[in-house]
């Protein structure tokens, strides 16, 4: 069975910063491309960053020069390293694992920055 756990979300003053985690069971991690999306209330869910199984990365003109995404294949784990947060950056951040046909989702974790 599949698994995507995020966690590190919580609540930050405008220009701190948080790093989100993501930690996948059940798939060959290594094989899989790894996505950071956020959806803010009313809003549809937008990708924010992306890393390939050969750690290619791209990011979203809103968060580029600010997050960076990172994977540690030992750890099963994909990072997303958030620095000078902004009060639009609030939503609900969601990783999502992808491969061939293959498209898991973790469950969500909040991510709130006050002004």
């Amino acid at each position: 069975q599949v698994h995507l756990v995020e966690s590190g979300g919580g609540l930050v003053q405008a220009g701190g910063s948080l790093r989100l985690s993501c930690t996948a069971s059940g798939i060959s991690f290594g094989f899989f491309g790894m996505e950071w999306y956020r959806q803010a209330p009313g809003k549809q869910r937008e990708l924010v960053a992306g890393i390939s199984s050969g750690d290619s990365s791209n990011y979203s003109d809103s968060v580029k020069g600010r997050f960076t995404i990172s994977r540690d294949n030992a750890k099963n784990t994909v990072y997303l390293q958030m620095n000078s947060l902004k009060p639009e950056d609030t939503a609900v951040y969601y990783c999502n694992a992808k491969w061939n046909n293959k498209n898991y989702w973790g469950q969500g974790t909040q991510v709130t920055v006050s002004s």
